[in-house]
């Protein structure tokens, strides 16, 4: 701890935060996400697969909007639904993951204490086209300033880009940030190599979380609640402890 100590002396003014597993509670496709395949006319667990291994190709936007995305996956699996089947298939998958996406009990309270104290606050997440439109109901959507979606990005974490990013949009130095998250995507990792403070959410929940690239080389400090994970990240660590 003490060289992570004397490397981040000071305390952030803003703090950028992970969303699935960090904001939400731990992810799993839930059964709502059956009747996409059946839509489609493909196979369950051929569906699941082509998910898993296109995740991050998705999460930059690689295949166009979300409805093109949709029909890219049949093409994969060698189905070719009809325009209308395509676009139910797609409102599926919306909905499925609106059922999948439960924010933390601790999440808006914890928010709304950091505003209070003047906290500039990003959300990071990669993520495919259903998060943007799911966020704009949601009633933690007008207590963060900034909103990074690798989709939009066209980046991942840990590429800089996702970080920098939001940097850019909180108008705060790397060095005045501090990052929550699960450490999906090597998240954590990342933001130390800009010399972002970060901070793993350890939640025992996590265990069953949906989660790609895990950060295990990853050594710094975790907590196990969101607000005791933000607390530390924003606290400021004096070389002299």
């Amino acid at each position: 701890m003490d060289s992570y100590q004397s490397v981040y002396p000071v305390s952030p003014r803003a703090l950028l935060l992970d969303f699935y597993g960090t904001l939400t509670s731990a992810c799993t496709r839930g059964p709502a996400h059956e009747l996409v395949p059946r839509l489609l006319g493909c196979d369950p667990a051929e569906y699941r697969a082509v998910l898993d291994t296109s995740f991050y190709a998705r999460c930059r936007g690689a295949y166009g909007d979300a409805l093109e995305t949709m029909r890219w996956i049949a093409g994969e699996l060698g189905v070719a639904p009809s325009a209308s089947r395509l676009r139910a298939a797609q409102a599926a998958r919306l909905i499925a993951v609106r059922a999948d996406t439960r924010l933390r009990p601790e999440a808006f309270p914890t928010l709304w204490q950091l505003r209070r104290r003047g906290i500039r606050l990003a959300v990071v997440s990669d993520c495919a086209w259903e998060l943007p439109e799911i966020m704009r109901g949601m009633p933690i959507t007008h207590l963060i300033d900034a909103k990074v979606f690798s989709v939009h990005v066209g980046h991942c974490k840990p590429r800089p880009e996702m970080y920098l990013t939001a940097c850019d949009r909180l108008g705060v130095a790397p060095q005045d940030c501090a990052f929550v998250g699960d450490g999906g995507s090597r998240e954590l990792s990342g933001a130390e190599a800009l010399g972002i403070r970060a901070v793993r959410l350890a939640a025992p929940d996590l265990v069953d979380h949906l989660v790609f690239a895990t950060d295990d080389t990853f050594t710094g400090p975790s907590a196990p609640t969101l607000p005791e994970a933000t607390t530390l990240a924003l606290t400021a660590l004096s070389p002299a402890h």
